[in-house]
């Protein structure tokens, strides 16, 4: 996704604390702390303008939530959603997820969520998807025993990597969706991307997965 340059955004996010967190370096292993609670922490990786995790902590109020990107402008307009709704849990941070175990402890997470993640297309490009299993290896040291992933995509090519990359490394996997929106799941928080291509007619597709 290229994004047009704003100036003064990354100013602007600043100034949207307690929101935004400028020093996520200094959350390991603090984010009940931070929520000022010991509910469940779940994580959206690439959570861009927000429409999913805002929806989500208005609908779970219960559950604490973190939103994680790296594109300054689009998680401006995530933490404007965030500040607007005043939600008290939910957070944002700005990392790069290759180093996603420097800003979370072991077990710190009880669910992932990955939303319409960049698919990568050229196969040289296979190890920076979202679903790679290096990527997953990591992901499973920060959430809890029984903690899952949420995976979503518009891209039947990356769903069907991904699932061959969660067998790969033994995960088990439930509600697995070819067309989400013609299912009979329910509770489904849309995310921008998800709006468009649906109301296109394109087909959503959805599963869960957790580690043995």
């Amino acid at each position: 996704m290229r994004v047009r340059k704003k100036p003064g955004a990354l100013e602007a996010l600043m100034a949207l604390e307690p929101w935004y967190i400028h020093e996520p370096l200094e959350c390991k292993g603090k984010w009940h702390d931070i929520f000022g609670n010991n509910h469940p922490i779940h994580a959206e990786f690439g959570g861009g303008k927000g429409k999913f995790i805002t929806e989500m902590a208005k609908q779970y109020p219960e559950t604490n939530f973190i939103m994680v990107d790296v594109i300054t402008e689009v998680m401006l307009k995530a933490a404007e959603k965030a500040f607007d709704l005043k939600l008290p849990n939910l957070r944002l941070i700005k990392i790069d997820l290759k180093f996603a175990d420097q800003y979370f402890e072991k077990g710190e997470l009880s669910r992932i969520y990955l939303n319409f993640s960049d698919p990568w297309p050229k196969k040289r490009h296979y190890k920076r998807r979202l679903t790679y299993r290096g990527f997953l290896e990591n992901y499973q040291k920060l959430l809890i025993e029984e903690g899952e992933i949420h995976f979503k995509t518009d891209n039947r090519n990356l769903f069907e990597f991904s699932l061959n990359e969660f067998a790969a490394i033994d995960m088990k996997m439930k509600n697995i969706s070819l067309d989400l929106h013609s299912s009979d799941f329910e509770g489904n928080c849309m995310t921008e991307y998800e709006e468009k291509f649906s109301s296109q007619g394109m087909p959503i597709y959805r599963v869960e997965a957790k580690f043995r």
